[in-house]
């Protein structure tokens, strides 16, 4: 196939598992031709308008927000922030002529891709989960291709333009070797001698998962004499995080084995650390993970929409390629459950082979090529 250049539109965003993968589709669709044009559209005031530009690319917010929950004011405002950014899309549209629009989920991508298929203007949408969200069920049924990283999604969107592709990941997310994990224990100051774990909470944290390495530590780290934890808290809890350690160290409790930071500068050696990840399910971490063929719990986090983490999780553990620990149960269960996992070496290495049976690594270019064959 031939990579000519090509004016994309790529929308999306809230959250890391919306905006990783949607550079990643920017940064292949630049390698096959680099006079590709890319404008991304995100909603003002999330994390793409940071990320986004961090990255070399131009960013467009549109005022769009989504739909609470509980009923607030803010909930009154949203037709008219909608028809806003219906209006703004259209005009992007006109004056950037796109070949096609990319929607990668989360609200962010409603009014462009709406818009755009309107105006005549092909469209694309990747699904990163194992349940579709609302806005991609919607635009699904004008989209001339849905690209997908789960099986059974013809539950959503019409079978004879899903395509398999699996969601794109980072480059440097690769199985360890041995000269990996020496570089990550250096990195990070551990022991080689002993098993590991990393807790990972996404790109903002996890409460659930922070307070039950609290309580972990608070009672003494039962199961964990032989055992070294990288922690990651996010930024939101570091502070807190600092407090509860310094006092914990004060009183005697065992931490000299656990690092605790607010972000992961490498995840790549992090993962290669990691004997067993205790992770949340969102669909970028869940695709790292099978990337990496790393044995992980996953505590699904209850605050999304359609319970989707849940189903991203089950989809693994109903071929033994993951464990799963309620949210509600995390606080008593988790940290004894990654205890005995780590201790029992034959099932990791059962589910290290199951996951890494499931990772899909050309995703980026499976896209590209399929928006190709759309322009």
């Amino acid at each position: 196939m031939e990579y000519k250049k090509i004016r994309a539109i790529i929308s999306g965003g809230g959250t890391g598992g919306h905006i990783f993968p949607a550079l990643s589709i920017a940064d292949k669709l630049k390698e096959l031709c680099p006079e590709t044009e890319i404008l991304f559209v995100g909603a003002e005031g999330r994390m793409e308008m940071e990320k986004v530009p961090a990255a070399g690319y131009k960013i467009v917010g549109l005022p769009v927000a989504g739909l609470q929950r509980s009923l607030t004011l803010s909930n009154l405002a949203l037709p008219f922030k909608v028809l806003k950014s219906v209006r703004m899309a259209k005009k992007l549209i006109k004056e950037f002529k796109p070949d096609i629009a990319i929607g990668v989920g989360g609200y962010a991508s409603a009014p462009l891709l709406w818009a755009a298929a309107r105006m005549g203007i092909p469209t694309l949408i990747q699904e990163q989960n194992g349940y579709a969200g609302l806005t991609n069920k919607i635009l699904g049924k004008n989209a001339r291709s849905i690209c997908v990283a789960y099986e059974g999604m013809e539950r959503f969107f019409p079978a004879d333009r899903i395509v398999m592709s699996g969601n794109p990941i980072r480059k440097d997310i690769i199985p360890a070797t041995e000269q990996m994990k020496e570089e990550a224990y250096r990195f990070y100051g551990l022991d080689p001698q002993k098993k590991h774990i990393f807790v990972v909470g996404g790109s903002l944290g996890s409460g659930t998962l922070n307070n039950a390495m609290k309580k972990w530590i608070s009672d003494g780290c039962p199961g964990g004499k032989d055992i070294e934890v990288i922690w990651q808290c996010g930024k939101y809890y570091k502070k807190s995080i600092d407090v509860f350690m310094e006092e914990a160290q004060a009183s005697g409790k065992p931490v000299e084995g656990i690092r605790h930071s607010d972000f992961i500068m490498r995840m790549d050696l992090a993962y290669a650390a990691a004997d067993i990840v205790i992770s949340r399910s969102g669909a970028s971490s869940v695709s790292e993970l099978c990337a990496a063929h790393k044995a992980v719990i996953f505590v699904p986090s209850p605050n999304v929409t359609e319970d989707h983490q849940t189903h991203n999780a089950m989809a693994l553990v109903r071929k033994d390629a993951a464990m799963m620990v309620k949210d509600v149960d995390a606080a008593e269960e988790l940290m004894k459950t990654a205890c005995g996992l780590i201790e029992n070496s034959e099932r990791i290495a059962l589910m290290e082979k199951n996951i890494s049976a499931l990772a899909l690594r050309d995703a980026a270019m499976t896209i590209a090529e399929e928006i190709y064959k759309i322009v």
